[in-house]
């Protein structure tokens, strides 16, 4: 018993607690503002940092600039972990908060680094606030909205938070070729986690109350079970959990290459400042807009198909963006990029949610995401090894390939998950 929800003495009276999209709508809402802003302090980064390394402290090992996100993603899969227990433990908005107080020192670390090892630092705390605010926020939606709209409900997530990636990465890349590397871009970070921490300390309510309705309405009880057991279930034992966990993992492991390697890879090609910024907003700006659909249309069509064409899509785009050259050309396959990834985020998230009773859920989300952001980790190893030893394009094509494999097991050994209901 000791890893289900036991927070029932800080909720309302579970009478006054509805479950649904429109029940809930103002606190809903505010999780996606709030994501927004956990999603932009990640772009920060996207488009400067590896030109930081590159540029400003001379960096020239692949695998040596890549090693922010190497932490970064290490970190981060952690925290997703005790982020989920954590919010089954104790609730979900002290894990929410503690969450910002880690990101409020990561833009003045950027800001004042003298040495790579600050960056690198500064990525530590990065990973925690991901893990810990953006983890939370997914798994309030998933308890605000019940089991009927779940698909939907993490579209919107995914799509406030990517959006925010790719205006982010955008407006530093443009704020940087006006006024510089550092630190012009990284001011518009203290605003991300002042006005994030705010709205969450100020405004979000916890969220515990609408599980033990959604267990009273379902009348399935379900001791949970124990920490280990949740680990085992949703890495091997299950099917459909395990199916989702490493097909997480080679999403994330091709999304932390484009944001390691994209921007280098375009340098090297002479391409601008503005249209590296352009280029590194395209993906994750077409991911999170194509998800306000890619979520309703799971809820409808089912989660299984979706993923497998996602994983496949994106496998295509990288093979394109290795073997073609040029702006335009890039935008294409970034736009590609962005809409397999769009078909797999929410759907894997969704998918999850669907296997695990709400009484775990919190800790199941935890161990799924920390397999998907150990692709951070993975991939920024794995592409750094290649680039050093072979070039930049080789590492794009193989890891396209390993994410086509990675959809043909899903469609070999996961069931479908979509509820009845």
């Amino acid at each position: 018993m000791g890893d289900e929800i036991n927070v029932d003495r800080r909720v309302t009276d579970p009478r006054s607690v509805a479950l649904g999209l429109r029940a809930n709508r103002r606190q809903f809402w505010l999780l996606v503002a709030v994501n927004a802003f956990v999603g932009a302090m990640v772009g920060l980064e996207r488009t400067v940092l590896p030109l930081i390394a590159d540029q400003e402290f001379g960096i020239v090992s692949r695998s040596a600039v890549l090693s922010f996100l190497v932490t970064f993603g290490l970190v981060k899969a952690a925290t997703n972990f005790f982020a989920g227990v954590a919010a089954d433990r104790i609730g979900r908005k002290p894990v929410l908060l503690l969450g910002w107080l880690f990101g409020l020192p990561v833009p003045f670390l950027v800001i004042w680094a003298p040495a790579w090892s600050w960056i690198v630092f500064a990525n530590v705390l990065l990973g925690i606030n991901q893990g810990l605010a953006w983890s939370t926020t997914v798994i309030m939606k998933i308890d605000l909205v019940g089991p009927k709209r779940r698909g939907f409900a993490m579209g919107l997530n995914e799509f406030a938070g990517y959006l925010a990636v790719a205006l982010s990465a955008y407006a530093t890349g443009h704020v940087a070729s006006v006024f510089g590397l550092r630190p012009e871009p990284f001011y518009m970070g203290i605003a991300f986690a002042a006005i994030g921490l705010s709205l969450s300390a100020l405004f979000v309510r916890e969220t515990a109350g609408h599980v033990h309705e959604e267990i009273r309405l379902s009348g399935e009880f379900e001791t949970a079970p124990s920490t280990r057991e949740v680990f085992a279930r949703v890495s091997w034992k299950d099917p459909a959990l395990m199916s989702c966990s490493q097909a997480g993992l080679f999403n994330n492991l091709n999304d932390g290459l484009a944001w390691g390697l994209f921007p280098l890879f375009f340098a090297a090609a002479g391409l601008s400042l503005r249209q590296i910024g352009i280029l590194a907003a395209v993906y994750p700006a077409t991911w999170g807009i194509l998800q306000l659909m890619t979520g309703t249309l799971s809820d409808r069509w089912g989660r299984k198909w979706m993923i497998v064409g996602g994983m496949a899509l994106q496998g295509l785009a990288l093979l394109g963006m290795a073997a073609t050259e040029g702006f335009v050309a890039w935008i294409v396959a970034a736009v590609v990029l962005g809409a397999g990834t769009a078909m797999v985020y929410p759907t894997l998230l969704a998918a999850v949610s669907d296997v695990a009773h709400p009484n775990w859920r919190g800790s199941a989300v935890g161990v799924y995401r920390l397999w998907r952001d150990s692709g951070y980790a993975v991939g920024a190893i794995v592409a750094g090894i290649l680039a050093d030893a072979f070039a930049i394009p080789v590492a794009i094509m193989v890891i396209g390939f390993l994410t086509i494999g990675s959809g043909l097991f899903v469609a070999w050994k996961m069931p479908e998950t979509r509820p009845t209901i």
